[in-house]
């Protein structure tokens, strides 16, 4: 089963860079295609810092914009797919480390920057709960958290490319997805004590 991963890979790896090159000789559809393919990547990496979605997608428009700005500078148009790895895991870094050192403010400042009619302590709850989901989600293995991560935030995932990637059978994505599903829920109720 390692040959097919390391080759789909591979050819990742060369769709990417065939990609950056097209779009640095002046295709502009080449970039908006490097976007589509990468980006769900991107995704997956960033929000395994836990950021919640707002920041993970503020992190992947800021790595867009710094490849963009920086794309002269990248030599070897084989070396993209780490580039845009490395800039959005220290951009990442970097929020998730900003939104650790956030101060607490008084209640009607809270209040003021909220939109009208949201209650506060809605919010906190509901920030309160996506960071314990999060949290938990990080405890299952690599696998489920990937295949979580793709149900989660893809409209309408490629099961193919997923299946792929997870060096699975299209086929058994669902019943994966249905156990990792239970091992979640399972870790959810014993962090709440029931």
């Amino acid at each position: 089963m390692a040959a097919p991963s390391s080759q789909t890979s591979e050819a990742r790896w060369q769709i990417v860079a065939g990609l950056f090159t097209r779009w640095c000789d002046g295709d502009r559809a080449a970039l908006d295609e490097l976007v589509r393919t990468s980006t769900p990547a991107l995704w997956h990496l960033v929000r395994a810092y836990g950021l919640d979605r707002h920041s993970a997608e503020d992190v992947v428009q800021t790595t867009w914009m710094a490849l963009v700005r920086n794309r002269d500078r990248i030599e070897d148009a084989q070396a993209v797919t780490a580039w845009l790895a490395t800039t959005a895991r220290r951009e990442a870094w970097r929020v998730a480390k900003d939104a650790s050192r956030q101060t607490v403010t008084d209640e009607e400042t809270v209040a003021d920057a909220l939109p009208a009619g949201v209650p506060v302590d809605e919010q906190v709850q509901v920030a309160d709960e996506s960071r314990r989901l999060w949290n938990t989600v990080r405890r299952l293995s690599h696998r489920c958290q990937r295949l979580l991560r793709v149900i989660a935030f893809e409209d309408r995932p490629d099961y193919r490319r997923l299946a792929s990637e997870l060096e699975m059978p299209v086929g058994s994505i669902g019943p994966t997805r249905g156990r990792c599903l239970d091992k979640l829920r399972v870790l959810l109720d014993e962090e709440a004590g029931v």
